[in-house]
């Protein structure tokens, strides 16, 4: 594995780490450090910093939601045109084309139940091509980007006793 891809993968799991921190646990100059991450966010390898929150430890009341949709693609422009209709509404936080039943996968920004439907109702799904929508509340995160959020240390082994 190259220097780039090492720095890639520290700062994927921190991006809070300094360029000295990174330079240590690599073994490099911190100056060539500093340079790589200068370069891979000028050719758009690295396109944002951000952090995660475990929203249930606040007084937050939204929900997330993940939508699935399928589209009837126009030809000669495939799925990319739909998705930028979609991708394109604030709502959106992140899309996906994917493989299986449906073509997008949608997360929506944490929102009011009221919101999320709307959207589903008033800007998704009046879109000529969309075909279909299933729409998933996020009841509970257990890990995300590799992150534990249900980890209190507590010890869930059964007792045993002999």
């Amino acid at each position: 594995m190259n220097q780039r891809e090492n720095i890639l993968k520290l700062i994927e799991q921190n991006s809070r780490l300094k360029t000295s921190e990174i330079a240590t646990m690599l073994d490099i100059e911190e100056s060539v450090v500093e340079q790589i991450i200068i370069e891979l966010e000028e050719e758009k390898v690295i396109i944002g910093y951000h952090t995660l929150i475990n929203w249930d430890k606040t007084e937050d009341e939204y929900v997330s939601a993940m939508i699935e949709v399928k589209v009837n693609p126009q030809r000669g422009q495939g799925f990319d045109r739909i998705a930028s209709l979609i991708y394109n509404f604030p709502e959106v936080e992140a899309m996906y084309l994917m493989s299986g039943g449906y073509d997008f996968s949608i997360e929506l920004k944490k929102a009011p139940m009221r919101e999320i439907a709307r959207f589903v109702t008033s800007k998704l799904s009046v879109i000529d091509e969309v075909q279909s929508t299933a729409t998933h509340v996020i009841l509970k995160k257990y890990k995300d980007h590799g992150t534990l959020f249900d980890n209190d240390d507590e010890d869930r082994r059964m007792a045993v006793s002999l």
